[in-house]
């Protein structure tokens, strides 16, 4: 019987799924960095998280084999991390990665001093050489040479990464950003679009919808209807191709190809999020019903496969089952044949171009699978949904890949926003309600005397939230108020920016931090203004301080939001197409979009129908009623007792309108 490591009393999957290596795991501990002093030796730092492909095959086979495991023993005091849980600590050690060998990626290996600071740092290594790639067998023996023999080296390499470290970390330079910024980005936007297949570069292609919203807002601005095409064709691409999952619905991590055939299968949570919220725009603008329903489909999928019964969403579902990527998700001749009629299959194979020899070429072993992943070529025709049923039905028999049943804050909040905005254009009820009861669900099981915690899995609610659980959440709670007009849901995101401003702001340099002044001491507090996988935390700040100037009347949110437009001037300023999100928030900032005030005389939703049917997503809508305004709205009063409305733009206010055919006239 296999002895469990330090990381069997921990609540993550992914520490969990190590809790029995032969690799004598710690969590990130005090006990742990004790240790490391006390024995003087160097830390093997390992972070990943449930639902990577690459560390389940380290695991397999480096971390499970017993030869490996014993020099790692020997060597090390051996450290498991959850990147999903520790977002501060992975941030960091990335950031190293990528300094050292220029790129980065799960698994993220570093070796660190006892003081946590890092001199080697790295992805996955098999247990041997291959590929031209060093193996930990051979690695291991010259890392601990280097640290016997060379101590002064390394104590010197480690002091330099924490040097550029805090030199990156306060690169604030306070500029305007140029007149160009938004061009500047659509050009390179321009420059790497693949006309034939939509996205942006070659291989791999990845969504980063908030790329897409930039030109969307981008189209808004300038009528440059290449920018909307470009986001359109990225749409259908992904839609049409095997990133979509056609029988479960919900979209996989990336494409590996430039085709958007072959995905890695993995399911997130913030890309059902991100890449929903670019489907609802995309409908908004075109009224095109494939763009809807696309919505409908994957929040179907978050409703039915990542909702817990207490309201959260769940994390993540695998890319492997059975030990083998994609397995769950891909279809040979044999079982399509074993299910579907003789013309139910011709018309499948047909419109979902299967073929008997499969559909697709495992490009890492260069071999043809013999397997097929569904996939349209264009969108005039789909297969009868009994077909697809009959599918769904077959494929629910297999073995399901693991799913990281983890609930995080920001996640949830990304979750929540897109359930919201989601209602405005489908009004299905289901929808309102989950994003409802989600924002229910973190306030009693992961606030606690008004402080906010980052994760919540079987009954415990652990680890202070980082500045994405605040900004994110009070995002979603303003998209709750826009949507329903109870400002109950704006008080609420007050109370999150104002701890968030207290914990997490940066008085000197502006911004906020990614950990608060009173969280764990970490080598380096950092901010992040990059938009990745996810938007950066600053970058929905932008957002969030604009609306909440508007909704409140509170000028400090401005001044705030202003302040941060500036912070990071100069990295935007080089390369604008890395910071799309934050472009998005400085078209609020620069009032492009109107405060348009509705006092509600009994047929307020006529008015809000009309402006959540026209695209503009820099508008910031405020219902109230005569007899329950908040103070700061007491001079905005019915006319003749009918609904009457007040657009507003740059500190002014147009005449108000209490007939409808003069409101849409106002609104162009």
């Amino acid at each position: 019987m296999k002895k469990p490591n330090h990381l069997i009393e921990e609540k993550s999957p992914y520490l969990q799924q190590h809790a029995y290596n032969p690799v004598e795991w710690y969590p990130w501990s005090d006990k742990a960095f004790e240790k490391a002093k006390n024995e003087d030796k160097p830390i093997f730092l390992s972070i990943g998280y449930s639902t990577c492909h690459w560390c389940h095959v380290m695991e397999k086979e480096s971390f499970e084999d017993e030869e490996v495991a014993e020099l790692m023993n020997n060597a090390f005091v051996n450290i498991k991390v959850d990147r999903e849980e520790r977002p501060d600590i992975d941030n960091i050690y990335m950031t190293v990665c990528q300094m050292i060998t220029g790129s980065g990626g799960w698994p993220l290996t570093i070796i660190m001093t006892p003081d946590k600071k890092p001199f080697f740092a790295g992805t996955y290594y098999p247990k041997s050489g291959r590929y031209d790639r060093a193996g930990l067998m051979e690695i291991i023996p010259k890392i601990i040479e280097y640290w016997n023999q060379r101590r002064g080296d390394v104590d010197d390499t480690a002091n330099e990464i924490i040097k550029s470290l805090n030199k990156n970390s306060d690169e604030n330079i306070f500029l305007e950003l140029p007149d160009d910024v938004f061009e500047k980005a659509f050009n390179e936007f321009r420059r790497r679009f693949d006309p034939e297949y939509g996205g942006f570069g070659t291989v791999p292609k990845f969504p980063t919808p908030h790329n897409l919203y930039f030109l969307f807002r981008y189209w808004k601005h300038t009528k440059d209807n290449f920018a909307l095409q470009m986001a359109l064709k990225t749409l259908d691409g992904m839609r049409l191709g095997g990133i979509y999952d056609h029988i479960g619905k919900g979209f996989h991590r990336y494409s590996t190809d430039q085709e958007w055939l072959v995905p890695h299968f993995e399911k997130m949570l913030y890309d059902q999020a991100l890449i929903a919220q670019a489907f609802i725009e995309a409908y908004i603008i075109t009224k095109d019903e494939f763009y809807k329903q696309t919505v409908n489909d994957v929040l179907y999928y978050v409703l039915s496969d990542m909702t817990s019964l207490e309201g959260g969403f769940y994390s993540a579902e695998d890319a492997d089952s059975e030990g083998i990527e994609g397995k769950f998700y891909l279809w040979r001749t044999e079982d399509l044949k074993e299910v579907l009629t003789n013309d139910e299959y011709k018309t499948f194979t047909m419109l979902y171009n299967t073929s008997e020899q499969g559909n697709w070429v495992d490009q890492f072993h260069n071999e043809n699978m013999n397997t097929n992943i569904p996939h349209l070529k264009d969108r005039t025709t789909e297969v009868p949904q009994h077909i697809l049923d009959k599918l769904f039905l077959e494929r629910e028999k297999r073995i399901h890949p693991h799913k990281d049943d983890k609930i995080i804050t920001d996640w949830n909040g990304l979750m929540i926003s897109t359930f919201a905005n989601a209602y405005r254009i489908t009004k299905n009820e289901k929808h309102l309600e989950a994003g409802e009861n989600a924002i229910d669900f973190i306030f009693k099981k992961l606030s606690k005397e008004n402080k906010l915690l980052h994760r919540y899995r079987d009954g415990e609610a652990v680890i202070d939230a980082f500045i994405d659980d605040y900004i994110f959440l009070a995002k979603a709670l303003i998209d709750l108020y826009e949507t329903t007009f109870n400002y109950d849901y704006i008080n609420k995101a007050v109370n999150l920016i104002e701890q968030a401003l207290e914990k997490f702001w940066d008085n000197q340099g502006g911004g906020f931090y990614f950990t608060s002044n009173n969280s764990d001491e970490l080598i380096v507090r950092q901010k992040e203004i990059y938009d990745g996988a996810v938007p950066s935390a600053n970058s929905v700040a932008l957002i969030v301080l604009s609306k909440l100037f508007l909704l409140t009347g509170d000028t400090k949110y401005y001044e705030k939001a202003d302040f941060l437009s500036k912070a990071f001037s100069s990295q935007i300023g080089n390369y604008p197409a890395g910071y799309t999100q934050f472009l998005c928030g400085l078209y609020l900032v620069l009032g492009s979009g109107n405060e348009i005030v509705i006092v509600d005389g009994g047929d307020a939703s006529k008015y809000t129908e009309y402006l959540n049917e026209n695209y503009n997503p820099s508008n910031t809508i405020i219902v109230l009623k005569e007899d329950n305004k908040p103070e700061n709205f007491s001079t905005f009063k019915l006319i003749d007792n009918k609904t009457t409305v007040y657009i507003c733009k740059n500190f002014q206010c147009n005449m108000p309108v209490n007939n409808f055919e003069d409101f849409q006239k106002l609104m162009g």
